[in-house]
């Protein structure tokens, strides 16, 4: 063994040659008793050790040079930020308030919509109203076909012939408008589009026309029309003023008594009647649009049954119209 090999000197011996200096190695609590330990724990849970003061001997840095390049600017920034509001704010009430500006942005407005205007619905006139009928009091129901030419005068009625070869031919027509939407039959004979019978017949009606009514139409209505209404045209009831319908005018008139319900709760307004006003000017079909209660509103149609009209006209001729009454009930 050379010197460099020699064995570390440890006092007493080499350890691992010398047991019983094994405990210089291990914890001396290691071989304390349970009960010491468990009783020292609760001695120091109950009353712990003083500790020496803490003594702080370490002192901040400055970090002056890497955080603070902002330093001092903050009231700068803010002071900026507000005027540039100030300023926007400031430019808009001038040009809000400019007059100049304000009279480019009106005429833009026009440009952009130059016809703009409220909106109002319109009202179509509505003269499809009325109808007619005839017949020759054939003992079939008339039969099915096609309308004949409208037109706004009638020289012959529309008829099945019973004449073979007739010297003067005249074209048969309805009264209604030319652009009425009537119901259209593929078929070559003159008929109701609405019959069912295939049977060549006039239909049981009078007057010369077609059909179950009495007038030179065609339809169970009265007149030179066509359908269940009467004075020409098509629809059924009675034509609306307009249209080249002129409204019935007042003749007699009867004033209304008041009842005695209405009398004593002095009860004063005006019932609004539907009438229809007949070729002979008479009143028919009397509604009541707009009640007053207390026994008023019988005491108008009482007092409208009584009246006499002048007939509403269509191309000269009477027809009957439809009319709106008032009827106004005051006390003196």
């Amino acid at each position: 063994m050379s010197a460099h090999d020699e064995p570390m000197a440890y006092p007493g011996g080499n350890p691992s040659n010398n047991p019983d200096d094994l405990h210089l190695l291990l914890n001396s609590e290691i071989d304390e008793p349970f009960f010491r330990s468990l009783g020292r724990s609760i001695k120091e849970f109950i009353n712990p050790p003083k500790l020496p003061p803490l003594e702080v001997t370490s002192k901040p840095v400055a970090v002056k040079e890497i955080w603070g390049f902002y330093g001092g600017q903050e009231k700068r920034a803010g002071f900026t930020s507000m005027a540039i509001h100030a300023g926007a704010i400031a430019l808009l009430l001038f040009l809000g308030t400019n007059k100049a500006v304000q009279q480019v942005v009106k005429q833009q407005i026009e440009l952009i919509a130059p016809d703009i205007a409220p909106y109002k619905p319109t009202v179509k006139q509505d003269t499809m109203h009325g109808g007619g009928g005839g017949g020759d009091r054939s003992p079939t129901p008339v039969s099915k076909g096609k309308l004949p030419k409208l037109a706004n005068r009638q020289f012959v009625p529309p008829m099945i012939s019973h004449v073979e070869n007739p010297k003067l031919v005249m074209d048969p027509t309805l009264i209604m408008p030319p652009d009425t939407n009537v119901p259209k039959v593929d078929s070559p004979n003159l008929g109701d589009p609405l019959a069912k019978s295939g049977l060549a017949s006039n239909g049981f009606g009078s007057g010369g026309g077609m059909g179950s009514g009495r007038g030179g139409g065609i339809g169970p209505g009265s007149g030179p029309g066509f359908g269940p209404g009467s004075g020409g045209g098509m629809g059924g009831g009675a034509y609306r003023i307009g249209g080249g319908v002129s409204p019935p005018s007042i003749l007699y008139k009867v004033e209304p008594e008041y009842s005695e319900e209405a009398r004593k709760a002095k009860f004063q307004g005006t019932v609004l009647l539907y009438v229809v006003v007949d070729e002979k000017g008479n009143p028919r079909d009397i509604k009541i649009l707009r009640p007053l209660g207390l026994g008023l509103d019988q005491k108008a149609v009482e007092a409208v049954e009584k009246w006499k009209f002048s007939p509403g006209k269509k191309d000269g001729k009477p027809v009957p119209v439809q009319a709106q009454i008032e009827v106004n009930f005051r006390l003196l």
